[in-house]
């Protein structure tokens, strides 16, 4: 048992999931994955993903949900699609342009972030947030991913893509500090790895320090889901998520 559940960020697989979903998701349950984190759901009904997932034993690990899928009239559209697809977990994998340089903007994020946590828990749902590297670039003498976890409610899931986080500027060690730092907000973290210099990598194979990094997930970070998320490919896509899988296994059972 590694105290984890393991997903896969579907987006690592886009191209294989447009051209056969079944076949694909089919392919990962036989690799040991415990569910998929979508990013986009292929023009499909909410109910047929979730009886496909039924089916091959996979559980939804979350969503990928654009920015503007939470704002007026879209988000009753999305809680009801989610609710339907028995997803809990509605993660915003990015911001506009317009807030990125802004530190008053970043500000308002949060309290949307805020807003919409006390709208999803009526609905039993839970909204988070992921990083690429902007969140971590000085704006106005702040680094945005405090702005927003100072400013946010505890229910607010704190995704922390680790390699993203590299890319940013935070050093392999500030990765575990994060999570203790925000306690019991690590629902779910995007595992991927990256090296300085050579870019994103297989996982195990780039700067993340995996074994302390997975202990304070463990101790501190109240985490449920660990999601692959391959954006490099030296073998085929497919065959590049295996081997990260294989990776993260090997050194899960040494911790």
């Amino acid at each position: 048992m590694t105290g984890f559940r393991i997903g896969i960020q579907l987006w690592s697989l886009r191209e294989d999931c447009s051209r056969d979903l079944e076949g694909t998701l089919k392919a990962l349950a036989s690799m040991g994955f415990d569910g998929v984190e979508f990013a986009g759901f292929y023009g499909r009904h909410a109910s047929d993903l979730r009886r496909l997932l039924e089916s091959l034993g996979l559980e939804v690990a979350g969503a990928h949900i654009p920015y503007k899928s939470f704002l007026g009239e879209e988000l009753g559209r999305t809680i009801s699609f989610n609710l339907e697809l028995g997803n809990r977990y509605l993660i915003i994998p990015s911001v506009p342009i317009d807030i990125r340089g802004s530190l008053n903007r970043w500000v308002e994020f949060a309290s949307l972030l805020n807003s919409l946590s006390e709208i999803l828990y009526q609905n039993g749902m839970r909204i988070g947030y992921h990083n690429h590297d902007y969140e971590f670039k000085n704006v106005g003498g702040e680094i945005p991913w405090h702005v927003v976890f100072r400013s946010t409610r505890r229910g607010v899931i704190m995704q922390l893509d680790t390699a993203n986080a590299l890319a940013g500027g935070v050093e392999p060690g500030d990765l575990i500090e994060i999570i203790k730092t925000y306690s019991g907000r690590a629902v779910s973290v995007h595992a991927k790895d990256f090296s300085r210099g050579k870019g994103m990598k297989i996982l195990g194979e780039g700067d993340v320090p995996w074994r302390d990094f997975l202990r304070a997930c463990r101790v501190f970070g109240g985490t449920e889901w660990l999601i692959v998320e391959q954006e490099v490919y030296p073998y085929q896509p497919i065959e590049s998520v295996r081997r990260s899988l294989r990776n993260l296994l090997d050194i899960l059972s040494t911790i």
